[in-house]
């Protein structure tokens, strides 16, 4: 059910999307170093990944835009976190927004709305890495809970230098 703020639409991502959320990510692909990918996806390539969030369960994509069929603005998901059995109840968790929608608040509405959906099943802890200096992820991850648990030094090569990735962790569950 899509659930909407005063200005804002959340609903799961559709295959519908892929466009729209591939065109988001690679902007971060190109642009920056907040993913280490280093070559843009087509759609076509980004469905497996779309595809392996559903509308329910502990994998989640949630897109946000202002009214149905408006552009998209962003978008949070929830995956595996490592792909072993016993990690089955951890996520990693990220946000990716249009240049544009940044310092807007949708990635708090996304968030929010996000560790909603993840509040009735069975998750035990949420992580979010962030490679630095990235102050608004910090700050957003912050104001979620999230702490501080640990930095990889240099762990990635993009753009002709190495970057840090700090790790984030949050408890969810009913004894949270």
């Amino acid at each position: 059910m899509p659930k909407r703020s005063t200005e804002m639409l959340v609903r799961p991502g559709s295959e519908g999307d892929i466009e729209a959320l591939t065109e988001i990510y690679n902007h971060y692909v190109r642009e920056t170093a907040i993913t280490f990918d280093t070559v843009p996806f087509t759609p076509e390539e980004r469905l497996p990944w779309l595809r392996s969030h559903p509308e329910d369960g502990r994998h989640r994509l949630l897109v946000a835009q202002p009214s149905p069929g408006s552009p998209i603005l962003g978008y949070a998901t929830s995956s595996a976190f490592r792909s072993k059995p016993a990690y089955e109840t951890s996520v990693e968790v990220s946000v990716y927004l249009t240049p544009d929608a940044a310092g807007r608040g949708v990635g708090t509405l996304l968030y929010t709305s996000l560790f909603d959906a993840l509040s009735g099943e069975d998750v035990h802890r949420a992580y979010a890495g962030i490679a630095l200096p990235n102050a608004p992820s910090v700050l957003l991850h912050e104001r979620f809970g999230f702490r501080h648990v640990g930095t990889y030094a240099e762990v990635g090569r993009k753009f002709d230098r190495y970057w840090d990735v700090a790790w984030y962790e949050k408890r969810l569950g009913p004894d949270c």
